[in-house]
């Protein structure tokens, strides 16, 4: 995933244009809280470790860090050459991907100090918890890297092909990966190292963020074009295909609440998906954000929602997209109730 995703445009839909009202959209479950300034400068995906009490943001220079309880910021706790992804793991390690270099950094969490840099392939992107493994998706090169943290070493590859985006793992140890320029979703076999299926999701132009709810056995895929697709992990059937806002690029399971939080950068709305009176799918609400605010992560403490976002200046003809300077914060969203 790009640190500019530069899929917004200068025109977006008006909210009520957005999405249909449907039951529930008036109860908004979270309500604008504060506005957190940090440097400016790209970004990516957010992560939360809920019993260190961080948020970590993947930026263009390294990792930033924000003390969930003080609210305190660390710009950089450590470099990186445009971060993708930043991975909270056991015994106080944090795993980093690093795009420009084609390389992942594994580092203390107390002080930042880089115990390795381990080589992947062209562009990581994503990375997740496999077991004791890391599993980091190259982004470019259409593979997955396979890191053992404990022993600080690359320790396989597997091929997949494609743009490959956000990734899930189940409890059976197959992982599940949004493939963005197929518009499919791909099964792994990490044991054995194999693709085991490939699906794909109708409807659904350049699939981004993903997310598994492990219990119930459900995949969302959020779209960029403006959908988002239900499918089951066991077979792959479609349980639902809905608009949301354009410009998604990641999707956050909320376990306690049992729903899915979309944000939606080019509409700048975080839609909220969760289960129907029939047992299916339906947004529950849509909360207006700030436009270009497309990842994010969720406290499970706290219920907070946090949402790295700046403000982009009109295109101008020629130029490449830019930022109101002094305009990058993390955007927090409390929950009502």
């Amino acid at each position: 995933m790009p640190l500019l995703r530069h899929r917004l445009s200068v025109a977006a839909l008006a909210l009520m244009a957005i999405l249909p009202a449907v039951p529930g959209f008036a109860a908004a479950p979270y309500r604008a809280g504060a506005s957190i300034p940090a440097p400016d400068g790209p970004w990516d995906y957010a992560s939360v470790d809920a019993a260190a009490r961080r948020l970590y943001v993947a930026r263009g220079d390294g990792v930033l860090v924000l003390d969930l309880d003080s609210g305190h910021v660390t710009p950089t706790l450590v470099p990186g050459q445009r971060v993708h992804a930043v991975l909270p793991l056991d015994g106080g390690l944090v795993l980093s991907t690093n795009g420009n270099s084609n390389t992942a950094t594994l580092f203390n969490a107390a002080d930042g100090a880089v115990l390795a840099q381990l080589p992947t392939g062209a562009k990581p992107d994503a990375a997740v918890r496999a077991g004791a493994r890391v599993a980091v998706m190259d982004g470019k090169q259409g593979d997955i890297t396979l890191i053992d943290p404990a022993r600080r070493a690359v320790v396989g590859h597997i091929d997949v092909g494609g743009a490959l985006e956000f990734a899930a793992v189940d409890k059976q140890g197959r992982l599940y990966i949004n493939v963005e320029d197929r518009n499919d979703l791909v099964v792994v076999d990490l044991a054995g190292g194999t693709v085991l299926a490939r699906r794909p999701l109708p409807d659904c132009d350049g699939p981004t963020g993903l997310a598994l709810d492990p219990d119930a056995g459900v995949l969302v895929s959020a779209c960029a074009s403006g959908r988002v697709v239900v499918t089951a992990a066991a077979d792959g059937r479609v349980l639902a295909s809905l608009p949301i806002g354009k410009g998604a690029d990641a999707v956050i399971f909320d376990a306690k609440n049992d729903r899915f939080l979309i944000p939606c950068g080019q509409d700048g709305v975080l839609v909220i998906l969760g289960r129907d009176g029939a047992g299916g799918f339906a947004v529950t609400a849509t909360i207006p954000t700030a436009k270009g605010a497309r990842t994010g992560a969720l406290d499970p403490v706290t219920g907070r929602v946090y949402l790295p976002v700046d403000t982009r200046l009109p295109m101008v003809a020629g130029q490449a997209p830019h930022s109101e300077p002094g305009s990058f914060r993390l955007l927090v969203l409390n929950p009502v109730g």
